[in-house]
Order: C-alpha cells, then structure tokens, then sequence
C-alpha cells in the first residue's frame, strides 16, 4: 500500500476486542456472525469465526470488519456445525496480522480446543518467555496464545479442567469463550474487569461481551458471568446440555472497568445490572451540577458524547442539538497523497452544522479526553462556524495513566493531563473559553450511584487514580533497568 495514512481514530481510546459464543444450534455460525456484528464497537481490525460439526472443526478468520466477511451464504456454509464461537479485534498486544486473529485454536492432547479472548494479560510476556525457554513454539504474538500453551501443558485431565488450570497461572483482565468438541466455556477474570454475559436463545447457551449482541438475535439475557467464575455447557450423548459453574479462585470484589460506561460499551447494553444508556445521561446531569455555564446550545461530540449531552441540557435546561454532525463512512484509515488534503482529517469524521452553532455560545460535551489533539481542532472548527463561544464539558475524569488491561492508551506523560500544570492551561492548548471535567464521585454516582470508597473502589479505575486492581508484572519486568519506568511505576501501582 502507498500513500500517506492518517489515522481519524488516533485520540480516542479503544478496546481490545469482543466475543460470542453459542452452543448446539442449527445456525450456529450465522447466529455467531450476527452477534459479532452487534460487538463491531469493541474491536474493527478484525473477525474470526471457529465451528465444529461433531467430526472436525472449521475456521475463517479475515482482516477488517464482520460485515465484509460474514454475509455471504458461501463463507457461512464453510462454518458448519450447532456450535460455533467468534472474536472481533482491536489490537493493543500483538501485531495486526491474520496470525494474531481469534479464535485461536490448537490440537491438544485432549483433543481440539479454541480460544478467544477480551482483555490483556499483564504477565503475558513473562509467560511467554517461560514457556518459551521451557521448548514452547509461539505463531502469534497474541497473549492469548500463552492460554492455548497453559492448557496444553497442564498435568489435569480434560478440557474443562486443564482451562481452569491454566488460568491460574495469569494476571490481568479477561473475558474469555473457549469451545471444545462438546463444550463451551466461559469465564471472567477474579475482579470482574471486562464484562461477560450468559444468554439463552431457546434452550442453547450462549456468552457474549455484552446483551447487545443477545438482542440482534432475539435471545435472552440469563444473567452476568460472575467475577472469577467459569462456566462450562455441555453437550451430552443425548443432545442434552447441562451447565455447570465453577469458582476455584480466592474471591475478590467484583471491579467493572468504568471506561465500559464512560465509552467502550453500546449505549444499549446493560452493564452488570446497569444500563449504560441511563449512566452516561446520568454523568451529563452531574457535570451540569458541577460545571454549570451561561451557554445557547448544549451540543454533543458525536457519538460517545451524546447521551451525556442530553443529560447536561435536560439538567440545566439548555437547549439540546446536533451541532456536530458525524460521517459514519469513513474508515479507520484515510490515504491520500497530499499534506494539504491530510490536515482536513477531522472533518472528513466531523462536520459542523452551522446553522446551529453562527453567534451561539455552545457547550461542547464529550465523553473523554486522551491527547486533546481532536479536541483542539473540533473547538476551532466550532469557532470557524461562527460560534461566539466555545465551552468544553467532559463527562468522565482527567486520564492520568496508562491502562494495561486491553485499552489502548498513550503512554502517560503523552495524556493531556499529564502535559499541563492546570487546568487553565489545558483549557489554553485546546483553545475553549472554558474547560471542565466531571468529578471522580460525580463518575461514581453517575454510574453506581454512591461516590468512590477510597478504601475498597467500587470499580476499576486506575486511568484516573492511579489504583490497579491486579500486579503488572510485566512493566515491573521492563522497568527494572530503566529508571522513568521504575518512577512511573512507583506512581502507578
């Protein structure tokens, strides 16, 4: 490919990815597919779908996005089979390359067992480099593949066994599908990081990341995968599928991710017992509590800004509109040869609506802020329209740190927290007339409804405080010769 790439996506943060799985149904990979394409927010560099038709197991895995791949009667019909699973990525471990593409699947001793996986392992690399020295060969460089060698080389017998083995061994964040011959499990790391859910589409099982990949298939939500828990449905001889739960690791308090409210999951999902919709309308009303301003127009960065939006008006009594409009067709990447084409980036992702901006004062309301880079230029494209003010209002806490539990963040001194002593001169880079972020109890309430115990958080929350639930073994392994690492992670951890 030549050219000169611009990335549209490059100050937003993003997940790593999303799964399905379902067990013992007729259209079990049309139905995987569907459900994926429910999941496509969580991850669009690539799909991979794994079958087994009771003799052999089938895959197709393919860069780019579910609807490019799995619409077609021919590829469906290469995925036969009443049990299938599938994975939507987005890398933030690992290359984007077909290798790295979940499901992974290997053949055991055990027999034939696939795997995928949302999330990041922070002892990944050190496992890796064990099972490395120790003879392991490793086709990808995905940590989900460390699972696939755990499971292998586990003393235990049987599939479901072995896989409670191996998750024994790793740290960090996971919302995991796994499916063998007759079985498919899943499973949630001991905190609970990355959601999963347990749904039922007429009497077969069915996980997902989250219900809205329940809803495009007319199944029902059963209820949450619990923290630490792995669940395991089988098929019997007799066709029938028995469900089984098992929980063999020290308990812990459940801590959802916030970033699942504050962005990464859909609007219409709920979130362990929580609609994401009514929380993200609920930061919206806070911040207009904590931030008010004398403005014409509440106006949301689409799309992650608009329910807080429409909560900052309905609290403040600001009229609501769309100031901003969004062109849902543009892809990731943008190539185009010349410089001056490039600079217009933003607004081949985001237009202005004049007519609703010309001699306003408009509160900008978005979800989050990373770099602030696209902040700057959507506040001056604001001012272009002929707005008399800009205001920008934030709907979730200033980012402070890194994550390393599947969300792909910059390093911490490139946050724009971090690059400026106040909050004044945030607001001068970015170029508003005022600048404001939502509190860390006003995110709590919004979501949960009672402020943050600094003694035992309700959730995990480390972007903004610096709290990590889990170790992080290995940046503490890349940092014992490196002093700025060492320092981070003396603020970090």
């Amino acid at each position: 490919m030549t050219g000169l790439s611009l990335d549209l996506y490059g100050d937003t943060l993003r997940e790593e990815c999303g799964v399905f799985g379902i067990l013992g149904h007729p259209d079990a990979a049309a139905l995987t597919a569907l459900g994926l394409h429910a999941l496509q927010h969580r991850g669009q560099e690539a799909a991979g779908i794994v079958t087994y038709d009771g003799e052999q197991f089938f895959s197709e895995r393919h860069l780019g996005l579910v609807g490019d791949h799995y619409t077609d009667a021919a590829t469906l019909n290469r995925l036969p089979g009443r049990m299938a699973m599938g994975h939507v990525r987005y890398s933030t471990t690992g290359e984007t390359v077909l290798r790295n593409v979940q499901p992974l699947f290997a053949e055991l001793e055990v027999g034939g067992i696939a795997i995928a996986h949302n999330g990041n392992l922070t002892n990944g690399l050190a496992l890796r480099k064990r099972l490395i020295a120790q003879g392991a060969i490793c086709q990808s460089t995905s940590d989900t593949e460390v699972v696939l060698h755990l499971i292998a080389r586990s003393q235990r017998s049987g599939s479901a066994d072995r896989f409670i083995d191996a998750l024994g061994a790793i740290e960090g964040a996971y919302a995991m599908v796994a499916m063998t011959r007759t079985k498919l499990i899943g499973a949630r790391d001991p905190n609970g990081i990355r959601p999963l859910v347990l749904g039922d589409l007429d009497g077969k099982p069915i996980f997902a990341s989250e219900t809205c990949a329940l809803d495009i298939i007319g199944a029902k939500f059963v209820r949450d995968v619990e923290n630490g828990e792995i669940v395991v449905a089988e098929i019997q001889k007799d066709g029938e599928i028995t469900i089984e739960s098992y929980k063999p690791f020290k308990p812990k308090r459940e801590r959802m991710c916030l970033f699942e409210y504050v962005y990464f999951a859909r609007p219409d999902s709920v979130v362990a017992g929580r609609s994401v919709y009514a929380a993200r309308k609920n930061m919206g009303r806070n911040l207009a509590k904590e931030a008010p301003v004398e403005a014409d127009v509440i106006v949301p960065v689409p799309d992650g800004g608009t329910p807080a939006a429409l909560g900052y008006a309905q609290e403040s009594g600001i009229p609501f509109e769309y100031g901003i409009i969004r062109n849902h067709y543009v892809g990731r990447t943008f190539i185009e040869p010349t410089q001056s084409i490039r600079a217009l980036g933003v607004k081949l992702k985001h237009s202005a609506n004049r007519h609703e901006i010309e001699g306003k004062r408009v509160v900008l309301v978005d979800d989050s802020i990373v770099r602030g880079t696209t902040s700057l230029k959507i506040v001056q494209m604001i001012r272009d329209a002929g707005a008399k003010e800009v205001h920008i209002r934030v709907a979730s806490p200033m980012i402070y740190h890194s994550d390393y539990y599947g969300i792909d963040t910059p390093d911490p001194e490139k946050l724009l927290a971090n690059q400026y002593a106040t909050l004044e001169d945030m607001c001068a880079y970015i170029g508003a007339d005022s600048l404001a972020f939502l509190s860390i109890d006003g995110l709590y309430t919004a979501v949960g409804g009672e402020k943050r115990d600094p003694k035992k958080p309700q959730f995990t929350d480390h972007y903004f405080t610096g709290d990590y639930p889990t170790p992080l073994t290995d940046l503490q392994d890349r940092g014992k010769n490196d002093p700025k690492q060492i320092s981070m992670l003396r603020e970090a951890v």
